[in-house]
């Protein structure tokens, strides 16, 4: 079970989304000058770069509609199929992360950025609803500003990023399904092996 589970769960779609993520970060910082991505005091307007590239979405939306290519392309950590309808939707896998970080007085621009770009989008009518930011798009960004120095300085290139990315995923994989074979054998129950997340603790 945990086998199939690993090869069919592990692949560009399910893993890639993490380098998606910060591609799409590079995309939006690269003209900017950013040095440390951990410190608050950065002197970017987030808000601003968030709203120009919202409206830009609705115009790729409209341009869409228009010519009948379809709909603007997918935002890579931004919305998800479960959890949606409300006015304001969260994640709370990523919730869960941001109170960790601001308890331990740790800062995150792209976690910023991604945070002001759903607010944006709803704010120019790209979508009906506040989207809510995906646990694939925190792990993209705490990620990136990992990696920041040495991808600026050279040492790193995309295709470091992307190796990076897709690694971590697959630790998190073979970590949950180790788990759920732990889970399963101490106590499991046919159909029913999760743990209630009120049991669950961060321990690192």
């Amino acid at each position: 079970k945990a086998m199939v589970g690993f090869l069919t769960h592990t692949g560009y779609s399910h893993g890639g989304n993490g380098f998606e993520g910060m591609a799409f970060l590079l995309d939006q910082f690269k003209d900017k000058n950013l040095e440390d991505p951990t410190d608050p005091k950065h002197g970017l307007d987030l808000k601003a770069m968030a709203t120009d590239f919202a409206k830009a979405y609705v115009r790729e939306k409209a341009e869409g509609k228009e010519l009948g290519t379809g709909g603007p392309r997918a935002l890579p950590g931004v919305h998800h199929p479960v959890f949606k309808g409300n006015p304001i939707n969260h994640d709370p896998r990523e919730r869960f992360i941001a109170k960790i970080m601001e308890e331990r007085g740790d800062y995150n621009i792209f976690h910023d950025f991604y945070r002001q770009l759903v607010q944006a989008l709803y704010d120019v009518g790209a979508s009906p609803y506040v989207f809510y930011v995906n646990v694939d798009a925190v792990i993209a960004a705490l990620l990136l500003a990992l990696l920041w120095k040495d991808y600026k300085s050279g040492a790193l290139g995309e295709r470091d990023l992307e190796t990076a990315a897709f690694t971590v995923f697959l630790y998190g994989r073979m970590i949950g399904c180790a788990a759920e074979i732990d889970d399963h054998l101490n106590r499991g129950r046919n159909m029913d092996t999760r743990t209630p997340a009120s049991e669950c603790r961060f321990v690192a």
